[in-house]
């Protein structure tokens, strides 16, 4: 049955070559992409040598609180980062500490994954969330390697669509050791695809160990501050992680607070950077004076409304917030990282549609965190708390108390990891699942 998943695989990848050559997304590391590296990529030879991929920048950070527990916890051990989107090599580069090496992931073609595990040599192959890849996996417990799931999540809506690729190409879940869940509906979800029950763990989120501890502003914070042109004691509203679609309507709401706030500013980071341009033009035509992060302002000139058009500030960005709205949650895309803020001490908003962070909104709402269902809706919680400070303050200190309180998954994954490397057995339904060890 594996041979029908090779033979797709491979009609479907010759297909799609061009597209991935030139997206943004993929078209970095042509050669690693496949497998092929140069002779120095790899050179550090600690043991154990472990391998962990996340698919984007959002994963590699969900990653880096377990580097730091694998460096602690195997003394000496090698570990390599891998990625698939050209965002998360550079965010990987220039952020996560602790990686020995940080290439791209190879094409789940049978030849470029045996050439990948061959090259990294790893004892143990770690992916993130759903990244369940039949030939990598293959070619790693071939190669010796034990595979492990971490921060493991497995779509309701796509469990008829496993079943079905399952019974086609043979079920990829029972090469896998150790399935670490975020949850335990995950787990059971996984139960349902046929992973083994002495296999799978609920662990908890690697992500929430990510988050910055709310404090003073970190170093660049200022710079942040001066960039934006903000007057100093402005209020500032802060739109993370924004979508195509939600920054007009974001504007609106912001231009409506304006009436009864008018020293307040608006801080807009688009999820893909590459719009902020669009952005801009966006508040320009609504009447407000907007300025690009990476553009230098006239001086007396504040504007109104800022784009964050750069990697890696957005966190540094939400400790200069009094009020934080996270995008991806009017739309279909299923929200983003509603966390992050809250760690900082920010009453965060976010809209209806937060499928794929369940978990954080299961944390945050009536901790600190507050759906919102429209943009009418919207406008009248943030013009409440705008309206009462000292109940904003109350509510952002809430929010950092309720992050807080999650943390840990980390160190009980690379415990677990560091069993199954040692040949221990390993199994059961933990930490207030059914089951037990």
């Amino acid at each position: 049955m594996h041979f029908l998943y090779n033979l797709a695989i491979v009609v479907v990848f010759a297909l799609a070559l061009p597209v991935l050559l030139l997206h943004r997304k993929t078209r970095a590391g042509t050669a690693r992409r496949f497998g092929i590296y140069p002779r120095d990529a790899f050179v550090s030879t600690g043991r154990p040598r472990i391998w962990l991929h996340g698919a984007s920048a959002g994963d590699l950070l969900a990653l880096s609180p377990m580097i730091r527990e694998l460096k602690a916890q195997l003394p000496g051990c090698t570990v390599i980062l891998s990625t698939l989107t050209n965002s998360g090599y550079l965010m990987g580069k220039e952020r996560i500490r602790g990686a020995d090496a940080i290439t791209f992931v190879p094409w789940d073609l049978p030849g470029a994954t045996r050439r990948a595990v061959r090259a990294i040599a790893p004892d143990l192959l770690v992916l993130e969330y759903a990244e369940i890849w039949p030939n990598l996996i293959r070619a790693a417990k071939k190669g010796g390697a034990r595979v492990a799931v971490t921060n493991g999540r497995f779509s309701p809506s796509r469990l008829g669509s496993y079943r079905l690729l399952f019974s086609l190409i043979g079920n990829p879940l029972q090469d896998v050791d150790l399935f670490l869940m975020r949850e335990d509906e995950e787990a059971e979800r996984a139960l349902r695809l046929g992973a083994p029950l002495d296999r799978v763990w609920v662990t908890g989120n690697t992500k929430f160990d990510a988050l910055v501890p709310a404090g003073p502003t970190p170093p660049g914070g200022d710079e942040l501050a001066r960039a934006f042109g903000f007057p100093p004691e402005a209020p500032v509203f802060i739109c993370g992680s924004t979508h195509e679609g939600e920054e007009q309507v974001l504007i609106e709401v912001f231009k409506r607070l304006l009436a009864e706030h008018p020293e307040l500013r608006l801080v807009v980071a688009p999820r893909y950077i590459e719009r902020a341009a669009k952005v801009k033009a966006m508040a320009q035509d609504a009447g407000l004076s907007a300025r690009l992060r990476s553009e230098k302002g006239t001086p007396g000139t504040p504007p109104r409304v800022a784009v964050l058009d750069t990697i890696g500030e957005l966190a540094t960005a939400y400790r200069l917030a009094t009020l934080v709205f996270v995008g991806g949650s009017f739309t279909t895309r299923g929200g983003q990282n509603i966390l992050e803020p809250a760690a900082q001490g920010k009453p965060v908003l976010f809209g209806p549609h937060m499928d794929n962070f369940h978990d954080s909104v299961q944390v945050l709402v009536g901790r600190g965190g507050i759906q919102v269902k429209d943009a009418d809706h919207l406008y009248r919680v943030a013009h409440e708390l705008l309206a009462r400070p000292e109940k904003m303050r109350e509510v952002g200190a809430l929010a950092r108390s309720a992050v807080s309180q999650i943390r840990g998954a980390s160190a009980r994954n690379v415990g677990l990891m560091a069993r199954l490397l040692e040949r221990r057995p390993a199994g059961g339904l933990s930490e207030g699942s059914a089951g037990g060890p």
